[in-house]
């Protein structure tokens, strides 16, 4: 019987694309395929493109062309590239990249399948073939966004909001749970919106219960939750179910009424306000993420002063920053991009170091305290963990000295923290036995 070819999956962008590839993944595994994760030893290489902003265009612009090189060298027989970048620019790289065998757009996994010679299994799509650590895992709980930001190309590319059933989504956690998962991060392009297309009504919270009964489930960590109308229950939930994380990640984009008007965010500076001292009067100790963008068209210096009174006196747990990117066939590209591109970077930068010093407070008053970590990996002279406080990726860590006792990755143990850096925490185990709280 002839062995099947060897393929390797490159996926580029966010945590939503990650979960696209490990189904695929998985699809080409109980298909018989041969993977790899060096191109370079493949025969196939399939690209998981990002369309999102320029910087993540251009890299998966660069990605193909060396895929595409590889080939000219008789080093790789196919190249396919699918994800966002393909699904928006698809007649155009077909046109400037013609030694690309196929191009398909978001989650068209039984094209993939079938262009390599394999069939789609859709009973086993709930499963995957983790590229996270496996005792973390990315639950994508719904696909597109209903929200008109003007600066935003993701309806263009994931469509509008789709919901996934609600039971699908708990047996592809019982699923991850076997296999060790024991971290469950929801993303999404819009969390809090969960439920509405199907149910008739936001069900995000009824679905953060359900899934923390799941056996072997620690800790439910929620991401990319959209600011405009937050739904209330779900602030009771994070606020009274022990194994969701006291942690939102809810992204503002800026705080001034003239640019939110302008990005089309639907809410005010004041409603912003409203929403993060309810959630921090409901839920104590919540850790709050947020990004921004800086250099929108109409963000003048005003405007920039605001964002940064806002960032002093909120003083949230981790912020990320972004600098404009004109998008095609956004509401936004009218407006041009009338900030240039040094302007955008140094405030970015003036942004970050106000950050970097509300870290630093923040981080200094966990000295003495203990706190429920998952350890994640060893390098040099620590154990690199993390709290409830830290995401992977993104955020900080905890970093543990490593000692005589048998600490495994994977594994919950209560850290004494005793020293702080801007946005790391140092720590030693005081407890070796799994102790959630």
């Amino acid at each position: 019987m002839q062995s099947k070819e060897k393929i390797s999956v490159i996926t580029l962008g966010c945590s939503k694309n990650t979960v696209d590839s490990e189904r695929l993944l998985n699809q080409l595994k109980v298909n018989s395929f041969n993977l790899t994760d060096e191109p370079e030893k493949a025969e196939t290489v399939i690209i998981n493109t990002c369309g999102f902003i320029e910087a993540a265009k251009q890299e998966s612009i660069d990605t193909i062309l060396n895929a595409v090189e590889l080939k000219n060298q008789g080093k790789l027989k196919k190249v396919i590239v699918a994800g966002c970048l393909s699904e928006r620019y698809m007649n155009d790289l077909r046109k400037e990249i013609p030694n690309v065998d196929a191009f398909f757009g978001t989650e068209k996994y039984e094209g993939i399948l079938n262009e390599v010679g394999g069939k789609l299994r859709r009973e086993l799509l709930g499963e995957r073939v983790l590229k996270t650590p496996s005792h973390t895992a990315y639950l994508k709980i719904s696909e597109g966004c209903d929200h008109p930001c003007s600066f935003c190309a993701i309806p263009l590319m994931r469509g509008l909001h789709k919901s996934k059933p609600m039971e699908e989504l708990i047996r592809e956690t019982e699923f991850l749970a076997a296999n060790n998962t024991k971290e469950l991060i929801l993303i999404a392009q819009d969390t809090t919106d969960y439920g509405k297309d199907i149910y008739g009504k936001k069900m995000l919270a009824e679905l953060l219960n359900r899934l923390s009964y799941v056996q072997g489930i620690k800790w439910i960590r929620l991401m990319y939750a959209y600011p405009s109308h937050f739904p209330e229950d779900v602030i009771d939930v994070v606020a009274e179910n022990p194994k969701i994380c006291k942690y939102i990640d809810i992204p503002l984009q800026h705080i001034s009424d003239n640019v939110l008007k302008s990005m089309r965010r639907g809410i005010t500076g004041k409603g912003t306000r409203n929403l993060l001292n309810k959630l921090r009067d409901k839920i104590p100790g919540i850790t709050l993420r947020t990004t921004f963008i800086v250099g929108y068209p109409n963000e003048g210096e005003k405007e920039f002063e605001e964002l940064c009174e806002f960032v002093k006196e909120t003083e949230f747990d981790r912020i990320g920053t972004f600098t404009y990117s004109v998008e095609d066939n956004t509401p936004s590209f009218i407006l041009g991009d009338q900030v240039p591109e040094k302007e955008k970077l140094r405030r970015k930068e003036i942004l970050m170091e106000i950050q970097k010093d509300i870290s630093f407070k923040k981080n200094k008053e966990f000295i003495n305290t203990k706190l429920n970590v998952l350890v994640e990996s060893v390098e040099g002279c620590f154990y690199l963990s993390r709290s409830y406080r830290d995401a992977p990726e993104v955020d900080g860590e905890v970093l543990i000295d490593r000692d005589h006792m048998d600490i495994k990755t994977g594994n919950f143990y209560i850290a004494e923290i005793y020293d702080n850096d801007e946005y790391d925490l140092y720590a030693k185990i005081v407890n070796n036995n799994e102790e959630l709280k």
